[in-house]
């Protein structure tokens, strides 16, 4: 729960005590969304339900669950304003990289991290959950990490008992956990299985929370990552401070100290939640402001010393911190969609809807069943909008479903390798247009 209050009249305990009774509306809100059918009508009952509340504490609480579910429907500006956590700088924080003496240089995350794994017997990612930028380059990492020679991949909230289907799949559905409902974390986990990973879950049981869970999770970890395969080597995706090596977190230990503890290992421990950008630039971490001021970085990055050794922003809690750049947008949807390099633009248009909106445009790998999370999926709101769905190069099948979830329409989409990377606009300087026919599409350049 938030710990910001909305005024200096309201004390702690009576913010908490608000924020209690405002998370078991939002609860029972998402709890009766489940009961509709399709994503759509979920997201709308969600939007209805929630006006019919106010006050501060709720606005906070459930406006981090809608921020889910823009997640889940592919629409991530709006999630970002409903919901964004600020990111101002840590106490005990390192000396910014920047800073004099000068001895950091930066260097792409995605060549820099693999390198820093080679000895390593586990890395641990973290995410955060609100923001799924964060975990875009966890799924490029899947690849050069597999070449390094990790065998192994675990991802928070995958349910256990959907393991053996998901392995047998190949790709997440909606009861695969919570989070592979967002197409990129299902991405993350397809990306996984299609290298060859052994997917394990170690989500804790449903009684354990705080220092319990995090001490479940790390047995979990530990039992069906090493037991009965010594020779493993892990990837972890995990949230927040979930994966910090060292400190008080939750009252106790965070899962990655009790980890070290049981097993012995030493994990990379690569931050990812702190310096990104926001829509609100008072959200930003200044060290990230000020790396970003100056580089301008295109690509995440992170910064190493004349000796190799990786720049943290809280040396010891995490190895490393990446540093993600401003984000930009092209037909109404962020760049960093196209997983560094991973994935092309497709511009679609609501033809497809058939004149009944809104309606989600699902892009689909050939083979999986309706049931699978989509590659990527936008919501269309009439038919001259135009959107990008950023895809791997290949063929797809894109359905047209409308507010019931029926299908409307099909058609055959192909992803081509040579489509270029749009240059887009930034984030905070965007404006989504509303639907109107007579209206100028926003055009991206190439």
């Amino acid at each position: 729960m938030s710990s910001t209050r909305p005024g200096s009249s309201t004390t702690p305990a009576q913010w908490q005590a608000e924020q209690l009774v405002a998370l078991n509306q939002a609860q029972q809100i998402y709890d009766q969304a489940q009961q509709q059918h399709g994503l759509l009508a979920q997201d709308t009952f969600m939007r209805r339900a929630g006006h019919q509340h106010d006050g501060a504490a709720f606005a906070v609480i459930f406006g981090q669950y809608q921020n889910w579910y823009d997640g889940f429907l592919g629409s991530y500006l709006r999630a970002q304003r409903k919901f964004s956590i600020a990111q101002l700088l840590p106490a005990h924080a390192a000396p910014a990289p920047l800073a004099p003496p000068g001895d950091w240089h930066a260097v792409p995350a995605l060549q820099a991290i693999p390198k820093l794994a080679r000895d390593k017997r586990a890395v641990f990612l973290n995410e955060d959950h609100t923001n799924p930028e964060t975990r875009s380059l966890t799924v490029a990492l899947l690849a050069p990490l597999r070449a390094e020679g990790f065998n192994t991949f675990a991802a928070e909230t995958l349910y256990r008992k959907g393991i053996a289907g998901l392995r047998r799949r190949g790709y997440a559905t909606a009861g695969t956990g919570f989070y592979t409902r967002e197409p990129v974390y299902a991405e993350m986990v397809r990306t996984a299985l299609k290298l060859g990973y052994r997917v394990i879950a170690y989500e804790a049981s449903d009684a354990a929370h705080g220092d319990a869970r995090e001490a479940d999770e790390a047995a979990n970890l530990y039992r069906r990552a090493f037991v009965d395969h010594p020779g493993a080597r892990l990837v972890v995706n995990a949230g927040f401070a979930h994966i910090q090596k060292h400190g008080r977190y939750l009252g106790g230990a965070s899962m990655a100290e009790d980890f070290m503890r049981l097993s012995g290992i030493d994990p990379l421990a690569i931050e990812q939640t702190m310096l990104t950008g926001h829509l609100r630039k008072s959200y930003d971490n200044p060290d990230w402001r000020g790396v970003f001021a100056a580089l301008h970085p295109q690509q995440p990055i992170v910064f190493l010393d004349t000796r190799g050794r990786p720049w943290s922003i809280l040396p010891r809690r995490y190895t490393a911190s990446v540093f993600f750049p401003r984000e930009r947008i092209a037909d109404g949807r962020p760049t960093w969609l196209g997983l560094w390099g991973l994935r092309v633009p497709v511009r679609v248009s609501g033809d497809l809807c058939k004149g009944q909106f809104p309606c989600l445009l699902e892009a689909r790998y050939p083979g999986e069943s309706r049931a699978a999370i989509p590659a990527d999926r936008v919501v269309m709101h009439c038919a001259a909008q135009a959107r990008a769905l950023w895809l791997r190069p290949g063929a797809y099948m894109l359905i047209a479903v409308d507010a019931a979830n029926r299908v409307i329409d099909h058609a055959t989409l192909h992803a081509r390798p040579h489509m270029l990377l749009p240059r887009g606009t930034p984030a905070t300087a965007y404006r989504a247009m509303a639907c109107h026919p007579l209206m100028q599409v926003f055009k991206i350049r190439h």
